[in-house]
């Protein structure tokens, strides 16, 4: 059975924002792993179009940003949207019935599964189908955007905390 993990990374204030948040090269890396060994990601449409930016090569990436990007177009993505029609390459659109749709994942296959968009997660959550909080704590306070948890907070267990590179502290919680 998969476990459903929802991890982003996050203002000390709570908010999500991957332009005003720049990940050092350390935690590119951490991330690079992550996304490698995953059995794959969900995606809301908001997340999913940012994340598009890795569908196809840049001449003025790294080799780190290709590395992470060879790792993003390989793994199987879901996409939960009832706005869009289609979906990029590897990737299968969810617009209906969602709850059926990632019971069904988390029943045939094996190993962590990414959430990616607050919104989604925050329905996921009501659900009852987030196994796992992963909060990537950054420096920075931001003062607006879009909150880590969209809505109520669930009742929350810590089970570990990590350091990533100089500046970020991942908090690993579990529903209590």
């Amino acid at each position: 059975m998969a476990k459903l993990v929802f991890g982003m990374n996050q203002s000390l204030d709570g908010y999500v924002d991957h332009l005003e948040m720049r990940t050092g090269p350390e935690l590119f890396r951490h991330w690079t792993e992550h996304v490698r060994d995953l059995t794959g990601s969900v995606y809301g449409r908001r997340m999913y179009e940012t994340m598009r930016y890795w569908d196809e090569d840049r001449p003025e990436w790294s080799a780190e940003q290709r590395a992470f990007a060879v790792a993003w177009r390989r793994q199987p993505k879901w996409v939960v949207s009832r706005s869009l029609t289609s979906v990029g390459p590897n990737a299968t659109l969810v617009d209906d019935n969602v709850e059926a749709a990632i019971r069904d994942l988390k029943a045939r296959l094996a190993g962590e599964i990414a959430v990616s968009g607050p919104d989604l997660a925050q329905s996921l959550t009501d659900l009852g189908l987030i196994d796992e909080y992963r909060l990537y704590l950054h420096p920075y306070v931001l003062g607006r955007g879009k909150p880590f948890f969209a809505g109520p907070r669930p009742p929350l267990r810590l089970v570990s905390t990590d350091r990533i590179g100089e500046d970020t502290v991942r908090l690993t919680y579990v529903p209590a």
